[in-house]
């Protein structure tokens, strides 16, 4: 049985309670951080605030314990669109999506921003901006020659990395939260969707890619993986779909054990549909596992095999753990933070 309290605490948003027969997620109370007509998909935490991108070229934080505590800028007088988000230690960087693509640098302490690089190539579509370290990040573009398209920012220097990698038709990428890229110390993986949805392996070891088929589903463009989360050099999760069919749920989570070589389907036709982004939760050495798409947040406490949706929140795109008890998750005009009890 369900019940639902809802609690018209305006100042702070609502608080919802779920109970349930899911043995963690049976309390929980989610709190609205941020209003505003924005679309967020991508977040960082840092310095116990929510900093996010969005639309109408807007940059910003909210402070987690303190929501009146908030500050946004306007990064461009173009009201361009960010899909991307990534930190160093000193600073925030995003990209906009189309052409031309700035690469905006915004300093931690004082706000200060600058282009630091650009891409004016026609093709030019930001999906996803990542740091592997300090000293390396990668961000993935749409291409125009049908050749893998990844902007490198290595010791302070921005090039575009060489590869041999050829995509095939119809094979691009999402830009839904910011997370078709993950990373270890020696692997950097990279989800395509599309009419071909496959991973894209690179050793930092060799500096050359593998490329690996996935039983994902596919074929059309609007279809394949939007997000990845990796645990270690083997066990990895990816989650998608059609967004053009959110309730659709064939074939659209899946697992590895070996690096991404191969993949398993799981909860295939026994999951809440479409999703946009999943994060596997810190110290649960991938056994517990958080995925948000449009229509839901859902649940897995057995690798990604089951899964149950906890909430019918809708709108939401991008999440990310703040600690082992709490989640926080933005999207469409909202930034909320979920709590288990």
């Amino acid at each position: 049985m369900v019940f639902l309290f809802l609690s018209p605490m305006k100042k702070f948003g609502f608080f919802l309670i779920f109970l349930s027969t899911f043995s963690l997620a049976q309390k929980f109370t989610l709190k609205t951080l941020l209003e505003d007509k924005i679309s967020i998909r991508a977040l960082e935490l840092y310095d116990g605030k929510v900093w996010y991108s969005g639309t109408e070229s807007k940059f910003g934080y909210v402070e987690l314990k303190n929501p009146q505590d908030k500050k946004q800028i306007i990064l461009s007088e173009k009201k361009l669109q960010f899909r991307t988000l990534a930190q160093d230690k000193r600073s925030f960087y995003a990209i906009n999506i189309e052409s031309p693509a700035y690469f905006f640098k915004i300093d931690k302490k004082t706000l200060k921003y600058e282009i630091v690089f650009e891409d004016n190539a026609k093709a030019a579509f930001y999906d996803t901006f990542h740091f592997v370290n300090e000293n390396l990040a990668f961000a993935f573009s749409d291409t125009d020659d049908q050749h893998l398209k990844l902007a490198k920012f290595e010791k302070g220097a921005w090039s575009f990395f060489q590869n041999s990698v050829r995509l095939n038709n119809g094979e691009a990428a999402f830009a839904a939260s910011n997370t078709n890229i993950a990373s270890t110390k020696n692997y950097l993986w990279i989800a395509t969707g599309g009419k071909s949805s496959r991973i894209l392996r690179l050793n930092f070891k060799t500096q050359k890619f593998e490329v690996f088929n996935t039983p994902f589903i596919q074929g059309e463009s609007s279809q394949g993986i939007y997000s990845i989360d990796f645990l270690n050099d083997q066990f990895g999760i990816a989650v998608g779909g059609d967004y053009t069919k959110q309730d659709a749920n064939i074939n659209n989570i899946a697992t590895t054990n070996d690096g991404g070589k191969t993949w398993e389907i799981q909860a295939s036709g026994k999951n809440a549909g479409y999703t946009t982004c999943v994060k596997i939760k810190p110290g649960s050495k991938g056994k517990e596992i958080i995925a948000v798409g449009d229509k839901h947040i859902s649940y897995s406490e057995d690798f990604g095999n089951t899964w149950k949706k906890i909430s019918d929140e809708k709108g939401l795109f991008v999440c990310e753990w703040i600690d082992t008890k709490s989640i926080v998750f933005a999207g469409k005009d909202r930034i909320i933070k979920l709590s288990f009890e």
